[in-house]
């Protein structure tokens, strides 16, 4: 085999002659010669076997989570899936499908996403939630695009200092030129703090929950102060975290966002994930997306229809909230076989362990010489640890020993120098927490 292009040179020159060039050369005329792409010299073709074999070689080389103890989670974290998740999702019919234009042959898509919807909103306590984003961080920025909407005339958006640092860079990648003031994180590092700088010019407030260094922060005195000056509550959450805490519907938040990773997604070397949006009733027509609702047809049977699609394909362009041609569907189908597998009591007893699990590594490590645990609020899965030389060096350390060790917190928090954010979920044992507490205990 020498290709894998299967137009011949007759078909080549048919479909030129047909555009009315001799040369596929003439087709990049208008683009000076110097600016050309050169000629890439490539090695000979091989043939599909070949091809395959040296894939293989390349791709194990990669490092794979299962060769070490993880305790690193910063918006990416190792859970366990259910083997059933992936026999479901890799059916064909679920693997290949594209956008559901045509209710009458997507039911089967259609339905999932609804029950995808439902699910994020019962575990949000919002009232609706769209299709899915790329992923939390720009889940959020379409958040911020909301916002403005709403207030129309407000400028102002207010990031907690604990909101994911690449959370909070998107955010303004996103939104750049836009003129809109974003800032906070840069001001102040309590939520005391963030609520003194909401005023009448404020159009939204963004905090995480559990917050960026797993912490339980209570959201509902700030949730009051934004809504007195008519701004409004976004809260970023770790939906996991959700089996065990309180909804952040009902502390007042207007929009819940976040990464849904967690629920059946792995880490895939950094992706595909997914973005959960949750919101209010009131808010429904400003978002991004799509949103799938359930209705009967006309012979009362229950059917599934695409409700809303606020898209420039769909209405006017200045109209449109949203110019996503496609969504990260699939693994919303991941998150939704997931939840249905673990139902409430699941999603609580996965909760409960991560929650014990992180409690017992922090205790131990917090009784090392040298270091220190920052107890001073409850936390979830994660956990902030002062080390007594620099996080880099640690790592190193436990990287030799088959431990992938804690986020280095000093590279977003230059007052956070040598602490590392350290990560338990229900995948690491006692034996491999023992062992990362004896590791530490040698440096």
């Amino acid at each position: 085999m020498s290709g894998y292009i299967p137009h011949t040179e007759l078909d080549r020159q048919q479909m030129l002659s047909a555009i009315g060039v001799t040369t596929i050369e003439e087709l990049f005329e208008a683009v000076p010669a110097t600016h050309r792409f050169p000629k890439i010299d490539l090695p000979p073709a091989m043939s599909e076997m070949e091809i395959v074999a040296e894939m293989s070689a390349l791709a194990d080389a990669n490092e794979h989570a299962g060769d070490f103890a993880l305790f690193r989670g910063a918006g990416a974290y190792h859970h366990f899936i259910p083997s059933a998740v992936n026999h479901l999702l890799l059916r064909g019919e679920f693997y290949t499908a594209y956008t559901p234009y045509q209710p009458e042959v997507s039911q089967g898509t259609l339905q999932a996403t609804y029950e995808y919807q439902s699910m994020m909103c019962a575990l949000t306590g919002m009232d609706a939630a769209n299709a899915s984003h790329y992923d939390g961080a720009t889940s959020l920025a379409e958040a911020v695009t909301v916002a403005m909407q709403v207030t129309s005339k407000r400028n102002t958006v207010l990031l907690a200092h604990s909101v994911h640092p690449h959370y909070r860079e998107v955010v303004r990648t996103y939104h750049q030129g836009r003129g809109i003031n974003i800032t906070g994180d840069d001001q102040a590092r309590t939520l005391t703090e963030l609520a003194a700088l909401i005023d009448d010019d404020t159009a939204m407030v963004a905090v995480q929950y559990p917050n960026f260094f797993g912490q339980i922060e209570d959201i509902r005195a700030l949730a009051d102060a934004v809504h007195a000056k008519g701004a409004l509550l976004v809260v970023v959450a770790n939906p996991l975290a959700l089996g065990l805490l309180k909804p952040p519907g009902e502390l007042g938040a207007d929009m819940v966002v976040g990464e849904a990773q967690p629920l059946g997604v792995p880490l895939s070397f950094g992706g595909p994930y997914v973005g959960f949006f949750a919101t209010r009733t009131q808010f429904v027509r400003k978002i991004a997306g799509r949103i799938v609702g359930e209705t009967v047809d006309r012979d009362g049977r229950r059917a599934y229809v695409m409700t809303l699609r606020p898209r420039e394909q769909d209405i006017r362009r200045e109209k449109a909230s949203s110019n996503i041609c496609t969504n990260q569907g699939l693994m919303a189908l991941a998150v939704c076989i997931y939840l249905s597998l673990m139902g409430k009591n699941g999603m609580r007893k996965v909760a409960e362990l991560n929650y014990h699990k992180a409690h017992y590594a922090a205790k131990q490590i917090d009784a090392l010489a040298g270091f220190s645990v920052d107890m001073s609020k409850p936390f979830f899965n994660e956990f902030v640890v002062q080390c007594p030389k620099p996080v880099r060096e640690v790592n190193q350390a436990l990287i030799e020993a088959g431990i992938v060790g804690g986020y280095d917190l000093g590279a977003d928090y230059p007052h956070l120098q040598d602490h590392m954010l350290v990560c338990v979920t229900e995948m690491n044992t006692k034996a491999e927490i023992d062992k990362l507490v004896e590791l530490l205990g040698k440096l």
